[in-house]
């Protein structure tokens, strides 16, 4: 770690991690704390949800089966041609 990096994390203008941000690969130790080596405020980043940032979490896709009913994409089918 370069030393203009480590006294970015001394000056405090970064805040300490939050539980959820554990085992992402961001984490800077300074001393005994972790800071996040992107953004300032970690917790801001996971208030409306997951962060973006994050390396260890992904997105949850659900994917929903739409049911067609066979007789009115026959009909659909049929006006095209």
């Amino acid at each position: 770690m370069q030393a203009s990096e480590t006294t970015k994390y001394a000056n405090r203008s970064f805040q300490p991690i939050i539980d959820k941000c554990e085992g992402c690969d961001r984490i800077v130790d300074e001393g005994s704390v972790k800071y996040c080596r992107t953004y300032k405020d970690p917790e801001a980043k996971w208030h409306l949800g997951l962060c973006n940032f994050a390396t260890h979490a992904k997105p949850e896709l659900n994917l929903v089966k739409v049911r067609v009913n066979p007789l009115k994409a026959s009909k659909r089918a049929s006006r095209r041609k």
